[in-house]
């Protein structure tokens, strides 16, 4: 009768490796709520994300979770549960809902990609990198300080600033020109790769992409 006792072992076993198997993600896009935002340099995380989810028919349509402070959907994607969220604080306060979101599904930060506008980085250019400092982006201090410093980041150029005379504050608010706006469908076909990547992956590569044809 001892071979009996095998069985479970066995069973427990494979039971374990097919819970390893599943994991969560998040994505995390970052701008400021509210219509007179829409489509200004600084609300690029907001629509990078958006593209990402509008091209796959398996994500939840959008729900506003008041408790995480963020718009909210999610899909499974391969062995991995997606969440992808847009803060619905201002982007000074972005990490309240990172920190929300990252404690209740219980997501370590590594497993987290945030994207954001970066006006030391040319237009046409973006850069990926995990962990690092904020480099002077209020989003990134707020969830810095909020969770931790060690997830990912895809940094989408919107410089260099002009005309140079300009407030930086003044300059993210406006609206992309009428160039930057034809290539915007190239960005978020660069974003979608980099997200679908960091999905499907262990680790974001430390590199800089152009988008420009």
């Amino acid at each position: 009768m001892a071979w009996l006792q095998k069985k479970p072992q066995v069973s427990d076993s494979i039971q374990f490796y097919s819970m390893g198997l599943n994991k969560t993600k998040l994505v995390v896009g970052l701008g400021n709520p509210g219509n007179e935002y829409n489509g200004t340099r600084h609300n690029i995380g907001f629509d990078a994300v958006t593209a990402f989810v509008a091209s796959d028919s398996s994500f939840d349509p959008w729900m506003n979770k008041k408790d995480l402070k963020c718009s909210f959907t999610s899909a499974r994607m391969g062995d991995t549960k997606v969440l992808v969220i847009k803060p619905t604080t201002f982007m000074n306060l972005s990490g309240e809902a990172v920190q929300a979101v990252m404690s209740f599904y219980k997501i370590a930060p590594e497993q987290t990609l945030v994207i954001n506008d970066e006006l030391d980085v040319d237009f046409g250019q973006i850069r990926l990198r995990n962990g690092g400092s904020s480099a002077g982006h209020n989003g990134l201090k707020s969830i810095i300080a909020h969770a931790s410093e060690n997830f990912g980041r895809c940094r989408i150029g919107i410089g260099p600033k002009t005309p140079n005379e300009i407030d930086s504050s003044d300059f993210v608010l406006q609206r992309f020109s009428d160039k930057e706006v034809v290539d915007l469908k190239n960005l978020y076909r660069e974003t979608n790769s980099i997200i679908s990547e960091f999905i499907y992956g262990n680790q974001l590569p430390t590199e800089t992409r152009s988008f420009l044809v």
